[in-house]
């Protein structure tokens, strides 16, 4: 049965967040959360996940919803720092390394690929994989086989929110459960 209400609330590191629940298949919805522009939560979430994320040379997050969780804990660990998976061969990118992706919000294959510089950078070295969301996990598998591609070791994995089945996985570090509504 679709679900009779257009809010979710969550409270996340004490803050209460209203998200819009919003059809992604035939039956299927979910909860639909955008970090970007939620300076206040990129704050408080990259503070609370700071101490739990494994020792690290670097992080990483997929264009773009990451990025500010990124940019923030890269500073509170004091990194010089991250990587970008962007969704598309930039003109600047030499000898790009890239993989596909298919994820629930964007319902569509997509690809993320680095700069041949910043792989080199990643050969050899620890990397924690961010996100703003964990769902089915393929954007996390699509970053894990670059990071994999480039010669680094995938040590971590980290998100606001694991949502579904996400949450019963013993590999993520999260923040809070996000349900999906099935009917």
């Amino acid at each position: 049965m679709k679900p009779n209400f257009d809010k979710y609330e969550i409270n996340i590191v004490g803050l209460v967040r209203k998200l819009p629940v919003v059809q992604v298949e035939d039956h299927l919805s979910i909860a639909s959360f955008v970090l970007l522009g939620d300076s206040q939560l990129v704050l408080k979430a990259a503070a609370a996940l700071k101490d739990r994320i494994p020792a690290c040379d670097y992080m990483i997050t997929a264009e773009a919803k990451g990025i500010p969780l990124v940019q923030e804990l890269s500073r509170l660990m004091n990194m010089d720092r991250y990587f970008v998976a962007r969704k598309s061969i930039k003109p600047y990118m030499t000898n790009p390394f890239v993989t596909e992706v298919y994820s629930i919000t964007t319902q569509k294959k997509q690809i993320l690929c680095l700069d041949e510089s910043e792989s080199n950078m990643i050969r050899g070295k620890r990397i924690v994989i961010v996100d703003d969301v964990i769902s089915t996990g393929e954007s996390l598998r699509a970053m894990e086989t670059l990071v994999k591609k480039a010669g680094g070791n995938v040590v971590g994995r980290a998100a606001v929110l694991a949502e579904g089945d996400a949450a019963d996985r013993s590999d993520i570090i999260y923040l809070e459960k996000l349900p999906v509504f099935k009917y």
